[in-house]
C-alpha cells in the first residue's frame, strides 16, 4: 500500500515520497540507530494519519542546522485513527482517534513511571529521550505521512472520548501532540500563576501557544517579543502586548513602557539556538541572545521556562563553541538573581489530557491563537518554505482530506 511522506532532502529542501506501508517493526532507514534496527513492536499500532503538523523543530533540520541525514522522514506532531493493532495491545482499539505525544516512551522505565516521559531510558540507545522523525532520537519513523507506526500504544496514546466531537475540533486537538503542551510546559516551568506578568520570547507557534497558556493560567499581562511584525500581529489578535525587537534593542525599556517597571515575574524562551540579535543594526545570529535577555528582565527569584530547542551539534553555527552547543550565557547574572531554569523536551503526557479537556470544553482556543492553516501533504514543501520565511501560521497537513472544512 502507498504511504506518501515528507522527507528531508538537503538543506532548504524537503520532498514528498512513497516510503511504503509501515509495519510493527522498526526497519533500517535514514537516521535509524543501528541498535534499534529490527526492534519488534507488538505493543504498537498503525495509524491512518488525520493531521500532522509542521514544527519549528523540523525547520532546524531542514535548514541544515543539525546532523539529520538525507531521506529522514519528518514529523513528530501526529493525530490519527487506529487501523491495525499489535497483539500485545489491550486497551486501544481499531477505530479509536488518538493524539500521539511526540515523546516516544516505554511506560516501564523509572523515568516514565515518574511522568518524565521526555527522558525515557528504553527507546533511544544514544541518550534518554526520543521522538518521531527527528535526528539522533533513535530513528523512529516520522509521521508527516499517510500512515505511521506508534509503539507502546496502550501507554502513549491519548484516546479522544467521542469520535464525532474529535473530528469537529480536530484542528485544535492536533496541537496536543506537541506545541500546546510545550507552550504550557514553558508557562508552568516559568511559574506563571494568577496575576503574573509574563514575557514570551518568540511569536512562532510555540511562543503563541505559551502566551495562550499563560492567559489560561491567569497571567495579568502577557508580553510577546519577536522580529517579525506579522507574527506580533497574531499575538495581539488574542490579547497579548507586543514588542518588535527589530525596532528596539533595550528590552527592559520597552517592558517598562508597558508595565511601569523594567521587569516581569516570569519569562519563556520559545526561540532556541537560532536566535538573532535585537535592534535595527543587529541582524546577525546570536544564539545566547534570548537566554541573556530574559535573565536581564526577569525579577530576582523568578523562573525561566525554556521550551526553545538547544542542540549539542549545530554544523551551521558561526563558531566552534556554538557548533557543540557551548554558548556565551551570563550565568553569573542568573546566579545573582537566584533564577530557576527549566530546560529540555516537554513531557507531553503530563499535560495533554487536561489540555484536551480545555479544548473540548471551549476554554482553550489554541488553533485560533496559532493561526492553524490546513494544507495537503503535497503542499508540504511550500508550507515549509512559507513557515521558514516567517509566516504567522501553524501549518497542519491533512493527508487524507479528512478534516471537516
Amino acid at each position: 500500500m502507498r504511504n506518501k511522506a515528507v522527507v528531508y532532502i538537503k538543506p532548504g529542501e524537503v520532498g514528498v515520497k512513497d516510503i511504503g506501508y509501515p509495519e510493527l517493526i522498526l526497519r533500517d532507514g535514514p537516521g535509524v540507530n543501528p541498535l534499534n534496527v529490527g526492534r519488534r513492536c507488538n505493543h504498537g499500532v498503525i495509524l491512518k494519519v488525520i493531521t500532522t503538523n509542521i514544527c519549528g523543530s523540523d525547520q532546524h533540520m531542514v535548514r541544515g542546522r543539525t546532523t539529520a541525514p538525507s531521506g529522514l522522514v519528518l514529523g513528530h506532531e501526529i493525530t490519527g485513527e487506529v487501523i491495525e493493532v499489535g497483539n500485545d495491545v489491550e486497551f486501544i482499539k481499531k477505530g479509536d482517534i488518538c493524539s500521539v505525544p511526540f515523546n516516544i516512551a516505554c511506560g516501564r522505565c523509572i523515568n516514565c513511571k515518574t511522568q518524565d516521559t521526555h527522558i525515557c531510558l528504553n527507546v533511544n540507545p544514544d541518550r534518554p529521550g526520543s521522538a518521531y522523525g527527528y535526528v539522533d532520537m533513535g530513528g523512529w519513523v516520522g509521521g508527516q505521512s499517510e500512515y505511521v507506526m506508534v509503539p507502546y500504544a496502550d501507554f502513549q496514546l491519548l484516546k479522544f472520548p467521542d469520535k464525532d466531537e474529535a473530528l469537529e475540533k480536530i484542528v485544535d486537538l492536533t496541537m496536543l501532540s506537541d506545541i500546546f503542551p510545550t507552550g504550557y510546559h514553558g508557562a508552568i516551568s516559568a511559574g506563571v500563576k494568577t496575576g503574573s506578568t509574563v514575557y514570551v520570547a518568540g511569536a512562532g507557534p510555540v511562543g503563541l501557544a505559551a502566551a495562550h497558556s499563560a492567559q489560561l493560567l491567569g497571567a495579568s499581562v502577557v508580553i510577546v517579543g519577536d522580529l517579525i511584525e506579522e507574527r506580533l500581529a497574531q499575538a495581539r489578535s488574542f490579547g497579548c502586548e507586543t514588542i518588535n525587537l527589530r525596532d528596539h534593542d533595550n528590552l527592559g525599556e520597552q517592558i517598562e513602557q508597558i508595565l511601569g517597571v523594567p521587569e516581569v515575574d516570569c519569562a519563556i524562551d520559545a526561540v532556541g539556538f537560532e536566535a538573532s540579535g535585537h535592534g535595527k543594526n543587529s541582524t546577525e545570529e546570536r544564539p545566547a541572545t534570548v537566554l541573556n535577555s530574559i535573565m536581564d528582565i526577569t525579577r530576582a527569584g523568578g523562573k525561566l521556562g525554556i521550551p526553545g530547542l538547544y542542540v549539542t551539534g549545530d554544523p551551521g553555527a558561526k563558531d566552534g563553541d556554538a557548533k557543540e552547543g557551548t554558548l556565551k550565557i551570563r550565568f553569573g547574572l542568573g546566579f545573582a538573581k537566584a533564577h530557576i531554569f527549566v530546560t529540555g523536551q516537554t513531557p507531553v503526557m503530563r499535560y495533554n489530557r487536561d489540555l484536551m479537556r480545555a479544548i473540548l470544553s471551549g476554554k482553550a482556543q489554541i488553533a485560533k491563537a496559532v493561526n492553524a492553516t490546513l494544507i495537503s501533504i503535497d503542499e508540504a514543501p511550500t508550507g515549509y518554505k512559507q513557515f521558514d520565511g516567517g509566516a504567522a501560521r501553524k501549518f497542519v497537513i491533512d493527508p487524507h482530506n479528512m478534516v471537516r472544512k
